[in-house]
Formats: C-alpha cells, sequence, structure tokens
C-alpha cells in the first residue's frame, strides 16, 4: 500500500515521504496512530503542494539572509562602555550586548545565538564578529568599544 508518511518512523522514512508498505502495516500500525495517510491521488497532489510551499519558503529565507549579509557587511558597531587602566573594561561585551547594538543602530533583528564570540570582548578597541545568518551564509561586522 502507497502511503504519505505523517511523521518521521524509524527505519521506515521521513516526515512527507512516500513509501510502500504491507497492507496490515498501514491499517493496522501506521493509519491509526496518524504515523501516515493513505496514498490517494489528492493526498500526494496535496503533499506535493506543501513540498513546493516548503521549497519556496526555504529559498526565500535565504535570499534574505544574503540581503541581510550584504547590508552588514563592513558596518562598524560602536558599544561604549566604562573602563579602567589600560583599557581594561570593567564588565565584558557579549553576543546580547553586541544583537542589542545591532537593534538599536542598524533597526535589524539578530539573535544572540548566531553571533559567533570565542570569549567576551573585555578591552577597548575593535574586534570582528562574525554572525551566522543561515546555514552557509555569514557576514562579518567590527564591534569597537569605546570609553564611555
Amino acid at each position: 500500500m502507497k502511503l504519505i508518511l505523517q511523521a518521521d518512523v524509524k527505519g521506515l522514512g521521513k516526515k512527507g515521504q512516500v513509501v510502500e508498505v504491507a497492507d496490515g502495516y498501514a491499517r493496522n500500525f501506521l493509519i491509526p496512530r496518524k504515523l501516515a495517510i493513505p496514498g490517494t491521488e489528492g493526498n500526494l497532489k496535496d503533499e506535493e503542494q506543501r513540498q513546493l510551499a516548503k521549497a519556496r519558503k526555504k529559498e526565500k529565507e535565504i535570499e534574505e539572509a544574503r540581503k541581510l549579509a550584504a547590508d552588514l557587511q563592513g558596518t562598524i558597531l560602536t558599544i561604549k562602555a566604562k573602563s579602567g587602566e589600560g583599557g581594561r573594561l570593567f564588565g565584558s561585551i557579549t553576543s546580547k550586548d553586541i544583537a542589542e547594538g545591532l537593534k538599536r543602530e542598524k533597526k535589524v533583528e539578530v539573535d544572540k545565538r548566531k553571533i559567533e564570540l570565542k570569549e567576551p570582548i573585555k578591552e577597548l578597541g575593535t574586534t570582528k564578529v562574525r554572525i551566522k545568518l543561515h546555514n552557509d551564509i555569514y557576514t562579518e561586522i567590527d564591534v569597537c568599544v569605546t570609553e564611555g
């Protein structure tokens, strides 16, 4: 029997995949547990439309990430912080501070978990920071920490 999986089934396939299984397995296990629906012509067309919509959405996300990467490329974000002797900060500048600074200055929402800082910035000066905008789309900005 031809089925469209509605959830990932171990050893059978992933959600949205069309599979061929034994009739009893389909009627007694997969369909009653809502793990699959029959692979009728209408259901197959619906699933194809869902897959196309999903692909369009993913393409749109990638395009937006590329546009954002181009907009942020070469950005110099200035953050003011209090410091002591030798340019050492009293606190530190974290990815959260950088995300808030981008939101304030560039009106851009960036998830703080996407900002790649090996360790918080603890000194005055300029630091290059890498931001992951999508799976393979990265951009770099300069974070300039000044006395404030």
